[in-house]
């Protein structure tokens, strides 16, 4: 091979290093006899300045036998005609690979000028993933396989990262790169059952059939999250019934006093009417006034009493509705029990029954 000029280099003794994208090596001296002829055209042309000529010429070489030499080359022909992005990818390739030899010792620092210049321009992607030999594309276009050597170079903006393997479910990530900044990219891959080794599964270990899918593998299922605990009960319901429940049972000792006091008032004046000699039935015009009294008596007796009941009562509603509401169960709990209100009549007195389970 020949020597340009002194940003163009030939090293015919330099083994073909691995490519940078996932290229086939060449298949026999046919294609190699071929990207050597390309390679000789590439650097005449370059030498002339005609660099979209020169780029043809290059990358059918890189194609054919991707090694150092022709990707130092192709990077400062990508470079002229100002691809950055493509310049970057194939000079950091050369850099990668550069050889332990002293003729070409002195083009390494334009190599690295050129890639800083180019860098400079696009953005730059640290792509890792957790499983070693998954395909690496970016934005659709497959870069490499995990690990990946250097970085992968893009035009500033969002991109699209994905990783795919066999095995794996597939996954993918959305970055935004910047000029002259590299941004990182991680990639868990989850392995993925397939539908054999689900059967398998559900045969050993008795699984239900519920949620296998069909027609393609099965993610392997996570365990179930933190269940969320339900809602806190709202007891201003229960302090307001509680607090109702009082007053009415206050209101019920309070006509209960007066009952009975009307009650001794009543049993008084009884008194003091056969004590006199007097009766009420048919009473004398004498003992009128003091039967319309104890009539009166017996009247309020009979008011309070039954205010009492009233009251009483109402206070067990309310504190059965109090206590209903706290112990029912809280939005999203599952009952244990039912409970049931009933009233309830018996000789000498009226009252309400609850029955239930908690």
């Amino acid at each position: 091979m020949l020597f340009s000029a002194a940003t163009l280099i030939a090293v015919p003794e330099i083994a073909a290093a691995q490519p940078a994208t996932p290229q086939a090596a060449p298949a026999n001296a046919d294609a190699v006899t071929r990207a050597d002829a390309s390679y000789r055209r590439g650097l005449r042309l370059y030498s002339d300045k005609k660099y979209v000529e020169a780029e043809a010429e290059l990358q059918s070489a890189w194609e054919l036998n991707p090694t150092f030499d022709v990707a130092y080359n192709l990077g400062n022909t990508k470079y002229q005609l100002k691809k950055y992005r493509e310049a970057a990818e194939h000079l950091s390739f050369a850099l990668r690979n550069w050889p332990l030899v002293k003729t070409v010792a002195k083009l390494k620092p334009t190599a690295e000028q050129r890639l800083a210049e180019s860098r400079a321009q696009v953005g730059a992607l640290r792509v890792t993933v957790s499983a070693a030999g998954a395909e690496v594309l970016v934005d659709g276009k497959a870069v490499g396989r995990a690990p990946l050597e250097g970085e992968v170079f893009v035009e500033p903006g969002e991109h699209r990262v994905e990783a795919r393997l066999e095995g794996y479910a597939p996954v993918s990530q959305t970055v935004k790169s910047a000029k002259g900044e590299t941004t990182d990219a991680g990639l868990a891959m989850v392995p993925v059952k397939s539908e054999a080794q689900v059967a398998g599964a559900m045969a050993e270990g008795g699984m239900g059939a519920a949620g296998v899918g069909v027609g393609g593998p099965v993610v392997e299922q996570l365990p179930p999250g933190p269940v969320e605990p339900p809602p806190k009960k709202n007891w201003g319901p229960v302090i307001a019934l509680g607090a109702a429940s009082a007053v009415a049972l206050g209101v019920g000792i309070g006509t209960t006093v007066a009952s009975n006091n009307a009650s001794a008032d009543g049993r008084a004046q009884a008194d003091a009417i056969l004590k006199a000699g007097g009766g009420c039935p048919d009473a004398p015009a004498a003992y009128s006034q003091a039967c319309s009294d104890l009539r009166s008596t017996a009247s309020r007796v009979d008011t309070f009493a039954h205010a009492a009941t009233v009251a009483y009562t109402a206070s067990g509603v309310l504190a059965i509705a109090a206590v209903t509401y706290a112990l029912w169960p809280r939005s999203g709990a599952k009952a244990s029990g039912k409970v049931r209100v009933l009233p309830e009549t018996h000789v000498g007195y009226r009252g309400i029954v609850v029955q239930g389970a908690w």
